[in-house]
């Protein structure tokens, strides 16, 4: 999920984020359901395409999930 928020920071396209976080169609579709759902991440639409974009309640999930990762030494 984190690499997902990393990706839309700037806003991305489905298939963007599907190729960038290598997952499958089904499985993104289902990140992309759940992330929405809790508000991490916002769909808009622009020039007629949807384009997905972290939320600040994202940026703040990916402020605690780096702080996770560096206490329990992973390093991404």
């Amino acid at each position: 999920m984190a690499e997902i928020l990393t990706i839309a920071k700037d806003g991305c396209l489905k298939t963007q984020i599907m190729y960038r976080a290598n997952l499958s169609f089904s499985q993104l579709n289902e990140y992309l359901s759940f992330l929405t759902k809790m508000n991490l991440l916002k769909i808009q639409n622009e020039n007629k395409k949807n384009v997905y974009r972290t939320t600040a309640k994202g940026d703040k999930y990916l402020e605690k999930y780096k702080d996770i990762s560096d206490i329990l030494g992973r390093n991404d």
